[in-house]
């Protein structure tokens, strides 16, 4: 549905850094103007507190205190990943995540990608010595069981994705799902249920108080021996310790890991130098401007014509 807000002009505050207001201001104001509103766009001090409409944020912009933006009607976040702004006690307006077709479908690749690439044993192959001609020959994916951590938008259509190539595939998530075609198990009783079957864990949790150091050692033990873990999800979610001590006694096979505690990974970090562990450096999933700014117009269009937002954060919940 289209706005029609005849002739208003609404205020833009993007409170992002520099560089990525050039990647986001055209593509934004252009799908609104597709969308019948044309918008100004300020930064910080361009446009008077009490006249912005919306909120276009980003970590890393200099905005921190939100009670001057009276008539702000939403901020509208660039990340999925919302943590580091929903305990902001000024934050009273609706905060909304962002979820677009590029950022799932990034997702979707990176996991799939890594999933198989533990699945077929390719690290062995990669790295073997030259004239070792030594063969593994893999499982099926059909014999090979995966859990998913987190069944979101996210986690729901990585594990539908990998469900589809025929691995077993069991997801996991805070409170009830049900999905075609995988085994959904819920709340924190069924969590050794979920992980016991994990040959393959994929962690694609957002950050909560529920989350944090939820794969501690105790948790890793339930994995069968020689697991594999690909974590895209937030790096608190497993203690890096008695993650590299359960690497160290064969417990864990191989991690890769996308996201961490501290970004950039400090150089002097263990997982620099373990041979178990592959650092890929938080680009599982980017948002990119061109399908983003299709989700940011589309939820200003419904708050200008009266619907409610889509991807709302509940501020009880973390996410």
């Amino acid at each position: 549905m289209r706005a029609r807000n005849d002739g208003k002009v609404i205020n833009l505050l993007f409170n992002v850094t520099p560089a990525l207001l050039e990647d986001y201001r055209d593509p934004i104001v252009s799908a609104l103007q597709r969308n019948d509103i044309e918008a100004r766009v300020g930064l910080i001090g361009e446009i008077a507190p009490e006249d912005v409409d919306y909120i276009i944020h980003a970590t890393g912009g200099p905005v921190t205190d939100f009670a001057p933006f009276t008539h702000a009607r939403a901020v509208l976040s660039l990340w999925a990943g919302v943590e580091k702004i929903v305990g902001n006690t000024t934050l009273t307006q609706p905060l909304c995540r962002m979820v677009d077709d590029g950022l799932r479908q990034g997702m979707v690749e990176w996991v799939v990608g890594h999933v198989l690439r533990a699945h077929l044993g390719m690290d062995r192959y990669v790295c073997q010595k030259p004239s070792n001609w030594e063969q593994h020959v893999p499982p099926l994916a059909t014999e090979r069981s995966v859990t998913v951590l987190g069944l979101g938008e996210l986690g729901a259509a990585a594990a539908l994705a990998l469900a589809r190539l025929g691995f077993r595939v069991t997801g996991w998530s805070r409170s009830p799902r049900d999905i075609a075609g995988i085994r959904c198990l819920a709340g924190a009783d069924s969590l050794p249920q979920a992980l016991a079957s994990a040959e393959i864990l994929v962690g694609l949790l957002p950050q909560t108080p529920e989350t944090i150091d939820l794969l501690n050692a105790e948790r890793l033990a339930l994995l069968p021996k020689g697991s594999f873990i690909v974590n895209a999800g937030r790096g608190t979610l497993i203690v890096d310790d008695a993650l590299i001590a359960a690497l160290d006694g064969g417990q864990i096979s191989q991690a890769t890991l996308d996201v961490f505690r501290t970004e950039p990974v400090p150089g002097d970090h263990p997982f620099w130098s373990h041979p178990g562990v592959t650092i890929s450096p938080h680009i599982a999933a980017a948002t990119r401007a061109s399908t983003a700014a299709e989700k940011i117009a589309e939820n200003i269009v419904r708050a200008e014509t009266g619907q409610p937002l889509l991807h709302m954060v509940d501020r009880t919940l973390s996410y």
